[in-house]
């Protein structure tokens, strides 16, 4: 029987997918520290660790559980901690479950398992075994660039109808799907995107927010993003929209979490050390970001200030 999510989970809308900094070739704990509260004092409303943007495929199974567990206790209880939990093998996938249900996760990002493409009956058995481990909410991801299989939306409904995902992560690109699935399983399946760059018209669509890489750089933008939007000003969504755009095509100019670890260094919040197969970024890719960093982190540092107001350019 699959069990029930015990309490609602509350989201928000801007939700950040952490990288994993490193130094020496180890978990850099001071930097994680510093990002996460970084991220939380900035309005992000959510920490996914150990998924695609922290290299989990590059993570040992006691760094995936010390990961999970230094997030937890620096959020505390301040804002959701989701656990990556994708692994080709359901046992894998599950013993990663448990240890981050141990480690303080409150919810799973769940996708299908990579490389071994199964069908949907598959799918569906793998996440309700995973849930069923942890007693965990998971957050479905669908990702077919990365792990070469899709979630149908029969697939999205029935793990939503049965208990099991509360919300969906949904990197298609697919813009009409919002509606599909709201037909389909109603309000309360949450659907985020994992396009950053599609973040604006996900919500037009009727979207719930973004788990986005984004917010990693610039987390106060991305919320007042999502927050516009919510309070109906359009103009202050558009114009916040056009803004976040260059970073986010920036952050994409190589595969994720490349430039994402040389923006980092560059703001001074962590080395950007990678682990192979992950390469450094080019020096293009630097100079680029170097050049969009420095159009938008005044803006970021003024949004981070409570007291201080917003400038004028962010609404005009």
């Amino acid at each position: 029987m699959v069990p029930a999510v015990r309490e609602p989970l509350h989201l928000g809308s801007s939700i950040a997918a952490l990288a994993s900094p490193f130094r020496c070739g180890r978990l850099d704990e001071a930097a994680l520290a510093v990002m996460v509260e970084r991220q939380i004092q900035r309005g992000t409303s959510a920490l996914v660790v150990s998924g695609s943007t922290g290299e989990a495929a590059m993570l040992s199974l006691s760094e995936h559980a010390r990961l999970v567990r230094l997030v937890s206790v620096i959020a505390a209880g301040r804002v959701p901690v989701i656990a990556g939990c994708t692994a080709s093998a359901t046992e894998m996938a599950s013993g990663l479950a448990v240890a981050a249900a141990r480690a303080g996760a409150d919810a799973l990002l769940l996708a299908p398992p990579p490389y071994v493409k199964p069908t949907q009956a598959g799918i569906t058995a793998h996440v309700k075994a995973v849930a069923r481990a942890a007693d965990l909410p998971v957050i479905l991801y669908d990702v077919p660039s990365r792990v070469g299989v899709a979630v149908a939306d029969a697939t999205v409904a029935e793990l939503h109808a049965t208990g099991v995902a509360v919300a969906l992560k949904d990197a298609t690109g697919d813009l009409s799907r919002v509606r599909r699935l709201r037909s389909l399983c109603g309000p309360s399946l949450l659907q985020f995107t994992g396009e950053d760059g599609l973040a604006a018209a996900y919500r037009a669509m009727g979207g719930n927010g973004c788990i986005s890489v984004t917010a990693n750089v610039a987390p106060a933008l991305c919320a007042a993003l999502h927050r516009a939007w919510e309070t109906g000003q359009q103009h202050r969504f558009e114009t916040l929209r056009d803004m976040l755009a260059p970073l986010h095509a920036a952050l994409f100019l190589e595969s994720n979490p490349i430039p994402l670890k040389a923006a980092l260094r560059a703001l001074g919040l962590c080395e950007d050390t990678l682990r192979a197969p992950l390469t450094a970024a080019t020096e293009t890719t630097r100079s680029t970001l170097r050049a969009v960093l420095q159009g938008v982190m005044s803006l970021e540092d003024d949004l981070a200030r409570p007291t201080a107001r917003p400038r004028l350019s962010l609404v005009g």
